[in-house]
């Protein structure tokens, strides 16, 4: 049971890198030629999907090394 959760563990933890680097940052070179970068903008469409995906990836993770923290 212990290798089935520590390989999830390593799945879950190379899916959530790639999921936050896939994640946009915002400002870009906006700054450099004045325009504001304090914008507020909602997620649509692909980048809301991987900002959910994310935030369930993270719960995953967060409970599988629980689980291996509890039973190991």
């Amino acid at each position: 049971m212990a290798t089935y959760l520590i390989i999830a563990q390593m799945v879950l933890s190379v899916t959530l890198v790639l999921l936050l680097l896939m994640q946009t940052k915002g400002g870009g070179l906006g700054g450099i030629f004045g325009q504001a970068d304090t914008v507020y903008r909602t997620r649509r469409g692909i980048e809301k999907t991987v900002f959910q995906l994310t935030l369930i990836i993270v719960t995953l993770f967060v409970t599988v090394s629980l689980l291996m923290l509890k039973l190991g």
